[in-house]
């Protein structure tokens, strides 16, 4: 029996004007996705806006903006998946960073395309309400291992909240917080033998405490669309376990707007679980980066699917 494959799904950071639309052009059933999304996109204030062209023409200064990065990330990478599908090509596994998790229950059918857009718009919007522009910041944290970055959030963070947001691989997580307070971790980290750290043009400390209001607004709206039992597991962001029914994906979506993104535990979980072949789904190439640094030993095959030149070398992979 062929090792299972797993599907990931980039999350905010990964847009970029442009992205989608060679797909689009060359191959129907993405653009129908980006029909859909736009139809969605405009559902959600009753105007005529385009979310196909934002994405593909710009200007970068609004697609960037966290409500507009969001479903456009999303729409790219269901648009993608469309493609793959439309040629027999199906995961046994899905997982997704950060905002990639909404991507990941459409292609287990946890939720329905339209109402993904409609959501990570609300979400986008209520993670940028939830800190003042400038009181919140992120930082990565290069070459140092979990425990030392906790620690040195805990010895910075006095009455302020610091602490790590996305646990990436090895020696590379990013924490989040109060500016100030991501800024003397930082200075800490390095004290306590990190090699870099690095300031996240970033519009809200995404995945801390500070997001709580964010979480506690976006959970009735979450709770109330309609949801299905996922065809294939969706490995959560909040627990790096597998989601089979409907009621825990959607609360693996909840809890994961202020919890950190376990992205690490995420890839050893699948590697556990039997997979050897990752397919990156949508724009960027970050999540196949880090797949590499989590899975030294485990030589996995790895390939990318976000434009036409890459299907071939998808499928070459996935058709053994």
């Amino acid at each position: 029996m062929p090792a299972p494959i797993a599907f990931l799904f980039p999350g905010q950071g990964a847009q970029h004007v442009g992205m989608g639309m060679t797909l689009a052009r060359a191959f129907p059933e993405a653009a129908a996705a980006f029909e859909e999304a736009d139809q969605a996109f405009g559902a959600c204030d009753g105007s005529a806006r385009r979310l196909s062209q934002l994405v593909f023409e710009g200007p970068e200064d609004a697609l960037v903006l966290t409500e507009h990065a969001q479903p456009a990330i999303l729409a790219a990478s269901i648009a993608a998946l469309r493609v793959l599908a439309g040629r027999g090509i199906a995961p046994q596994f899905v997982a997704g960073h950060s905002l990639g998790e909404y991507s990941a229950n459409v292609a287990a059918g946890t939720l329905e395309f339209p109402d993904a857009v409609s959501i990570v718009r609300e979400r986008g919007r209520l993670m940028q309400e939830a800190v003042p522009v400038g009181t919140g910041s992120m930082a990565a944290i290069l070459g140092a291992e979990l425990d030392v970055v906790a620690r040195a959030c805990q010895e910075s963070g006095g009455d302020e909240v610091v602490s790590p947001a996305n646990i990436n691989a090895p020696g590379q997580v990013v924490i989040a917080g109060h500016t100030g307070a991501v800024k003397r971790a930082s200075e800490r980290a390095k004290e306590l033998g990190a090699k870099k750290t690095m300031a996240l043009a970033v519009s809200a400390p995404f995945h801390c405490a500070l997001m709580r209001p964010a979480e506690e607004r976006l959970a009735p709206r979450l709770r109330a669309l309609p949801a299905h039992a996922p065809k294939v597991p969706v490995v959560a962001n909040v627990d790096a376990r597998p989601k089979h029914d409907a009621l825990s994906a959607i609360e693996a979506l909840v809890r994961q707007v202020s919890a950190p993104v376990l992205w690490q535990a995420i890839v050893e979980r699948l590697l556990a679980d039997g997979v050897r072949t990752f397919v990156e789904v949508g724009p960027g190439s970050v999540l196949s980066g880090l797949v590499k640094k989590v899975a030294r030993g485990a030589d996995p095959t790895i390939v990318k699917f976000g434009a036409p030149e890459d299907l071939d070398g998808v499928l070459a992979v996935c058709s053994t």
